[in-house]
């Protein structure tokens, strides 16, 4: 069995205009690490909610996507889109 790499954006409940761009194998566990705080970078800003997700069975193409969502271009079209 194949197993995936999500890329997936989060929207704090706190402050609507804070997104938070990640990547991981297990989905459920990662937004419970977020929300019960044990990620220093989004603790602030929580709970989180789950604005969209995309599974990949390439983590490599995980990897690029991830990156370019967390570039310029990328934020814009989370903005734009989202």
């Amino acid at each position: 069995m194949s197993r995936f790499t999500y890329v997936y954006i989060l929207q704090s409940q706190t402050d609507t205009e804070r997104f938070y761009v990640g990547r991981t194998h297990d989905l459920r566990q990662r937004i419970l690490r977020h929300n019960s705080g044990n990620v220093p970078h989004t603790t602030k800003w929580k709970p989180w909610w789950i604005k969209t997700y995309v599974a990949f069975s390439n983590s490599n193409r995980a990897v690029e996507f991830e990156r370019y969502l967390k570039s310029a271009s990328g934020r814009a079209f989370v903005k734009k889109h989202l």
